[in-house]
């Protein structure tokens, strides 16, 4: 395999260097281990498996936001569970923004699947929960970032300059409403992309998995720098479970991506995962009362045309979690 380090018996320079510095006891085995290729390929051919036939695969329908039933909650779960997200839908139409009805259902709907340690961001409100909606005032403090405009938003995982004992590992998104055209999101798992890469040349495994493989400079909002330079990987474990996270950004200006051969192919390799008709890229637009609840996969946002009349404008909720969904819920 041209570029990668391919299988074999010695451990890969990561694992190594983790298990000498006291890495967590699963460290070094299983599925994401470079050397182990019986435990991959046992847990990719299941992964593979669990690929649903269409995005409507993902679909779940609620009674509501507020009371969305056990039932509901655990076929949610289920979907994270195998493939890292799932949409959902209120029957009900679920809470708008009239009075915050929505700021309140949400985190306890979020509650359900045990996730609770919200990533209080800079842009996020009191409760930790941000509405994402045009904001043409730079003085609001979100205005100079493309969440909060029209433009298309590129791909990307929510978080990835973040501290590495604060990764985002799960993410709601609900929509009280959308765009008048436009708007739509697409979504890729992370675990279907490391398979891809991996598969492709481990080589690619191993440069993203490099401590400096990715590098988000510091962000300074009038010559007063609010947050250092962040380098980490894109693909690592959890320290807590060992699931396989991801932090990336495919933004072409600020981030410093290290500069040897191995990672630009891996970058390219990436890259190319995610191109427009990709049979892994799935597909939707939210409407009122739908929502997203994902494991944090990659996703991005097509460009979209606003209602410009107060109050009639796109806005969606976002909470971000440093919990991922736990695999069993009750509501």
């Amino acid at each position: 395999m041209a570029g990668g380090m391919g299988y074999g018996p010695r451990m890969s320079p990561i694992h190594e260097k983790a298990r000498k510095a006291g890495g967590p006891s699963w460290l070094g085995r299983g599925p994401y281990d470079l050397d182990d290729r019986d435990a991959y390929e046992r847990w990719r051919d299941g992964k593979l498996a669990c690929i649903p036939a269409s995005v409507d695969g993902l679909a779940v329908e609620l009674p509501s936001l507020e009371r969305p039933g056990e039932a509901a909650c655990q076929a949610i779960s289920d979907r994270c569970r195998r493939v890292n997200m799932a949409i959902y839908s209120c029957r009900d139409g679920g809470p708008d923004d009239v009075g915050d009805r929505a700021r309140p259902a949400l985190a306890a709907f979020a509650a359900a699947f045990g996730l609770m340690r919200l990533d209080r961001n800079l842009c996020a409100d009191e409760d930790g929960i941000t509405a994402l909606e045009v904001r043409a005032d730079p003085g609001a403090g979100a205005g100079e970032y493309i969440p909060y405009s029209d433009r298309r938003l590129s791909w990307h995982t929510d978080g990835y300059y973040n501290e590495a004992h604060e990764q985002v590992r799960a993410v709601i998104l609900h929509c009280a409403r959308p765009a008048d055209d436009g708007g739509e999101n697409a979504l890729l798992d992370p675990e279907i992309a490391y398979i891809r890469l991996r598969d492709a040349d481990p080589g690619h495994i191993e440069a993203l998995m490099h401590p400096g493989a990715m590098t988000i400079p510091a962000n300074a909002i009038g010559g007063q720098e609010i947050r250092p330079a962040r380098s980490g990987p894109v693909f690592s474990m959890d320290p807590g479970d060992g699931a396989l996270h991801m932090r990336y950004t495919a933004r072409a200006v600020n981030i410093v991506w290290r500069d040897d051969p191995a990672t630009r192919a891996a970058v390219a390799a990436l890259a190319a995962l995610c191109a427009d008709g990709s049979p892994d890229v799935l597909r939707w637009r939210l409407g009122p009362g739908q929502g997203y609840v994902t494991n944090n996969v990659l996703h991005n946002r097509s460009a979209f045309r606003d209602n410009r009349r107060p109050g009639r404008g796109r806005l969606i909720y976002r909470a971000r979690f440093f919990d991922r969904v736990a695999a069993q819920v009750g509501r």
